[in-house]
């Protein structure tokens, strides 16, 4: 992965610079920060309140099935993303990848930062034996959805959600 990017006050292309990680528990606070930096996070989230997201972070890191992971340019965590290998008994048993919580810097958003994320993670899927990838996006996204069709995805469902709290 070189060459790195170039310097300018122009929105860097990362190219090869990029670095998709496993997450580690010392990157939570940037990772929720990428969460507050969206107009939906915003009001869902609490950066002044670490403590639930660390102990979900060890939730996730104990569990074999998930893997939140953290894309690094120039030693900075600049997007995030979790996948979830789901086991189901439909289409005769077969596992599905789950993407969760993408989330891309605001200043890097455009770079191929997002892409080089969603592009590890269908890799990742693969290699765990996925026969799809699904995920939801609420539908006041209309950026990420051009966003993701662009990658391959479909609209095919109609995803619905029911809050519990």
């Amino acid at each position: 992965m070189t060459p790195s990017p170039e310097q300018t006050e122009q929105p860097r292309d990362p190219a090869g610079g990029v670095v998709v990680r496993e997450a580690a528990l010392e990157d939570v606070p940037r990772i929720v920060a990428l969460l507050v930096d969206d107009p939906l996070g915003q009001s869902r989230e609490d950066p002044a309140d670490l403590a639930p997201y660390d102990a979900a972070f060890v939730r996730i890191a104990g569990d074999p099935g998930e893997v939140l992971v953290v894309a690094e340019l120039d030693g900075q965590v600049v997007g995030t993303l979790q996948l979830s290998v789901l086991p189901s008994l439909s289409r005769r048993g077969a596992l599905r990848g789950q993407l969760e919580g993408v989330r891309v810097a605001a200043d890097m958003r455009g770079a191929g930062v997002g892409e080089q994320l969603v592009r590890w993670a269908l890799e990742r899927a693969r290699a765990e034996g996925c026969e799809l990838v699904q995920l939801t996006s609420d539908s006041s996204r209309t950026g990420a959805h051009r966003f993701y069709e662009r990658l391959g995805f479909t609209a095919s469902h109609v995803g619905m959600k029911l809050a519990l709290r």
